[in-house]
């Protein structure tokens, strides 16, 4: 590798963008480290992550439908602020429209107990969990997507502008993640291929 000039691209863990709120109360953990679901829109984990850029930092946050791994709704800001979370949240119920009773599984970063996320949450019927404090394998699928992320993408450039990796992350969400990349657990079908054919076997059941 020296020898052609190529340097590998390493995975490494970023320093938490999430901060817990001790005056806050949290949620039970309600996964347990047991990260697979049987359908879609059963249990989502959400975190956030953070990438520098020459104008400061940009802060992503996530949620990923664990049946498929598909990224069910996504938000950026160049603050680490409640709306962060809350605006993926929204993403992920317009796209999904989840039925009461769906699993949210995230930390305890001060962004997933304040009120307004806490609120957004009970109105929609939807269920809070959360790991122990401080603990990255109580959220370990959401960090495996980052990781993913990382290396794909995040360390793979220098990033001048919070617009461009914008868009970069945009195009790798939208474009390449959910709809082109095969994944090993998924019996190497795309997140959208592996949900379609759960629908059309579940219209098959229907009409049989």
């Amino acid at each position: 590798m020296q020898e052609a000039n190529l340097v590998g691209v390493h995975r490494r863990r970023l320093k938490g963008c999430t901060k817990r709120d001790p005056a806050r109360p949290s949620y039970p953990d309600l996964v347990e480290r047991s990260f697979t679901a049987a359908a879609p829109n059963q249990l989502w984990v959400a975190d956030i992550t953070q990438h520098y850029t020459s104008e400061g930092w940009l802060y992503l946050a996530v949620i990923i439908d664990l049946y498929s791994r598909i990224i069910a709704g996504w938000s950026m800001s160049d603050r680490p602020v409640a709306d962060l979370v809350v605006n993926a949240l929204n993403m992920a119920i317009w796209n999904r429209k989840p039925e009461k009773g769906l699993v949210h599984h995230s930390d305890h970063g001060s962004q997933y107990t304040s009120l307004v996320f806490s609120q957004r949450l009970q109105d929609t019927g939807l269920l809070g969990s959360m790991g122990t404090v401080g603990d990255a394998l109580d959220n370990a699928a959401a960090e495996s997507f980052y990781a993913t992320l990382q290396t794909e993408l995040l360390d793979r450039n220098s990033w001048p502008t919070r617009s461009l990796l914008r868009s970069a992350i945009f195009e790798y969400i939208e474009a390449f993640y959910n709809r082109k990349r095969r994944h090993s657990t998924l019996n190497y079908l795309t997140p959208v291929e592996f949900e379609a054919r759960w629908f059309n076997q579940k219209e098959l059941k229907v009409t049989a």
